[in-house]
């Protein structure tokens, strides 16, 4: 079995420092050091950059950030200065509101197998409780049973078993696959399968689905699906939704593309006729154009 050497977790963030903060707090404190942070900021403000450096000072993995001015919601394009940044041969993309438990690096790294991409699971915090989370520095990961039990009756959280099973990693594979109820904010994949699709597409501006396409692709490429609930469950901070106007344009794309059985991204990490540059030793290559445009950034 493949195994990864080392993983580059890729945060996304914007504009929220205090569940940057508690999402960092739990990624210090893993049971697997073995990785590496890419904080990707679409367009946050100086509070955030104030936060991540304040964070690097005592940060036990190496911690980067990558930054692009605020021209809307362009996940696609943060998450991809994330990938160029990254060194690791595994990628687990993390959203900066999705607190990690202590295990989550190490189950990820224990389920990651060639050809199959990790879709994780979260577990959803109450609006109420997540404010008392982020104010009370609330450590997620040191909820006893009793806590967990409280806080699924009381509606605080929407799962109970997820936080207190887990089950073996065998069987998790699937024949079938289904794009859906994979979303960018808890996955696992393989770096050169990433560079493979020319990674997220960043023609998806607006919210919704970029991170859809990027699963349709990979499967298109022949990458399957293996189930992470049970395993690499995240507590996920209770937020306002985002502007969706762009919805519908986009699941239509990502619909068409299923269809289509396309694999590569129209704007991604690989530009045309761009020669390789050197990479970190034992990862693919990013082209020279994706380098200069992250080392502009």
């Amino acid at each position: 079995m493949q195994q990864a050497s080392k993983i580059s977790i890729i945060i996304t963030t914007y504009n929220r420092p205090d569940a940057l903060a508690a999402v960092l707090d739990a990624c210090f404190c893993q049971d697997d050091s073995n990785f590496e942070i890419i904080i990707a900021d679409d367009g946050s403000t100086n509070n955030t950059r104030q936060c991540i450096e304040a964070m690097m000072a005592r940060a036990p993995v190496p911690l980067k950030h990558v930054w692009q001015p605020d021209e809307g919601f362009r996940a696609a394009r943060a998450r991809n200065l994330g990938i160029m940044a990254s060194s690791g041969d595994y990628v687990i993309f993390l959203d900066g509101d999705c607190v990690p438990r202590p295990d989550f690096v190490s189950r990820h790294r224990k389920l990651a197998s060639a050809g199959h991409l990790v879709t994780g699971s979260r577990i959803l915090l109450s609006p109420g409780y997540t404010l008392r989370t982020l104010a009370e520095r609330i450590d997620l990961g040191r909820l006893s049973f009793g806590d967990k039990l409280k806080l699924r009756l009381t509606g605080d959280l929407n799962k109970f078993l997820q936080t207190v099973l887990t089950l073996p990693d065998v069987g998790r594979g699937s024949r079938r696959f289904s794009w859906r109820r994979i979303k960018s904010c808890n996955l696992g994949v393989w770096r050169a399968d990433l560079l493979r699709v020319n990674g997220f597409d960043e023609s998806f501006q607006g919210w919704g689905h970029e991170d859809s396409d990027l699963v349709v692709r990979l499967f298109n490429a022949g990458v399957m699906r293996k189930e992470g609930a049970f395993a690499t469950e995240v507590y996920h901070l209770w937020h306002k939704e985002n502007e969706r106007s762009s919805e519908d344009k986009n699941r239509s794309t990502v619909l068409r593309r299923a269809q289509d059985k396309t694999t590569q991204a129209l704007v991604g990490l690989n530009q045309p006729s761009s020669p390789a540059a050197p990479a970190a030793p034992g990862t693919p290559a990013i082209p020279a154009a994706s380098a200069a445009r992250i080392a502009a950034s």
